[in-house]
């Protein structure tokens, strides 16, 4: 009995294939196949690819061993024992061989060049944690922008699974990013659209806090340099009360948990009490910041390393952890957080330790924000510039060439 014409008019069935351990062959090793590929290797597929060539990104697929790569036309016969086919190659007649063979053989087979004439249509797809959204319009274009609305929804809370899902009480360390709330990661977001309290420090981003639904609780951990504090023990008990309670815990911090936040005292804390927790990274603000003021903290031919210090303590003080004579000795870009009321005693000692005093400073307040400002100096003068431009924390300190890379 013939196949069936397959109808371009006809209204496809929508399913999801579990292909763990499955056999698919994918014909062409061009565009079309590099963005199809990984998603296939993410399902677990066995996947052979037959093309005479590939694109680069593709090869390094098939190096990797992800995929098995047949360097060579399409022939009659590779499709068996196939569960799927994806066939795009730029060849019509190769691509209507492949599609009469996987009619015979009962294959559902997609085809780039014409989904009118295929039996299974490649849906636009996007990924939020445990959720795959597919979308299927017959349009590429239209497919691709509604599923990026709805996972961008999912990501930014505007659209919530959160009632229709079991939820694991317990604590998440989410780092919010340099202070602007597009740079909180999109895992970090999918966390707090699900929280139930939020415990937030100062430098956390602020308008991520707004987006709330009214029923969270936010805590904040008023962390606020040189006045009202939490103590950090008080901190990790709030967690743990709240996780104990049933209730799943985001603990949102500027920049990244564990760059000067204390993100694994507090992940010892939940360990110890047996309180399942997760750590989110985030981009911490000794990259970010200097990149968002034109400053690269690594510049070819210019450094080969850059250092994070942190500037809490002066170099004199007993607590100080820092070798502020091996700092002063290399070569590369400095970056100084929590610096701004030491900086004096700080530039004090790397001169006296044989870092050039010319040697160029930038200090950006308030890094990534609206209120993003950045003033330039050197190590002989950033004190004075600092104090007459009255600069307030939150601020990051940049020395090296790098500041002068580009001056536009």
């Amino acid at each position: 009995m013939a196949a069936p014409t397959p109808s371009p008019d006809a209204t496809p069935y929508p399913v999801g294939l579990r292909l763990d351990g499955r056999r698919v062959v994918v014909i062409g090793g061009g565009q079309v196949a590099q963005r199809r590929l990984p998603a296939l290797i993410a399902s677990g597929a066995r996947v052979d690819l037959v093309s005479p060539a590939t694109t680069p990104a593709v090869q390094a697929m098939a190096d990797a061993g992800e995929i098995s790569w047949h360097p060579r036309g399409y022939a009659r016969g590779d499709l068996e024992g196939a569960w799927y086919a994806l066939v795009a190659t730029d060849d019509p007649e190769v691509n209507a061989a492949v599609s009469a063979e996987a009619e015979e053989l009962r294959v559902f087979c997609a085809r780039s060049d014409d989904a009118g004439a295929a039996t299974a249509w490649t849906p636009a797809t996007g990924r939020d944690g445990s959720v795959t959204v597919a979308v299927l319009s017959g349009d590429p274009r239209r497919s691709a922008a509604l599923r990026n609305s709805f996972v961008e929804g999912l990501r930014d809370g505007t659209v919530s699974a959160r009632h229709h899902r079991e939820r694991t009480p317990g604590v998440a360390l989410v780092g919010g990013g340099p202070g602007d709330p597009d740079l909180i990661t999109v895992r970090g977001r999918r966390l707090l659209a699900d929280a139930d309290v939020v415990v937030a420090d100062r430098l956390a981003p602020r308008e991520l806090l707004a987006e709330l639904p009214p029923h969270v609780e936010v805590i904040d951990a008023a962390k606020i340099p040189y006045g009202r504090a939490m103590a950090q023990e008080v901190i990790n008990r709030t967690l743990l009360e709240h996780a104990r309670a049933g209730k799943f815990v985001v603990r949102l911090k500027g920049g990244d948990p564990y760059v000067f936040g204390r993100g694994m005292e507090e992940v010892i804390a939940c360990a110890e009490a047996g309180v399942p927790v997760t750590v989110v990274p985030g981009i911490s603000s000794s990259i970010s910041v200097p990149a968002a003021a034109g400053i690269p903290v690594t510049h070819r031919g210019v450094t080969h390393e850059f250092t994070v210090i942190s500037g809490h303590v002066a170099p004199d003080d007993p607590r100080s952890l820092v070798d502020w004579a091996a700092a002063a000795r290399m070569r590369g870009t400095l970056v100084l957080l929590m610096a701004v009321e030491r900086i004096e005693a700080i530039a004090a000692t790397l001169i006296a330790h044989g870092r050039a005093a010319d040697t160029p400073v930038a200090v950006v307040q308030e890094g990534t924000t609206a209120a993003q400002r950045r003033i330039d100096a050197t190590l002989a003068t950033v004190a004075e510039t600092v104090a007459a431009e009255d600069v307030r924390p939150p601020a990051v300190v940049v020395i090296g060439e790098v500041v002068s890379v580009f001056a536009g």
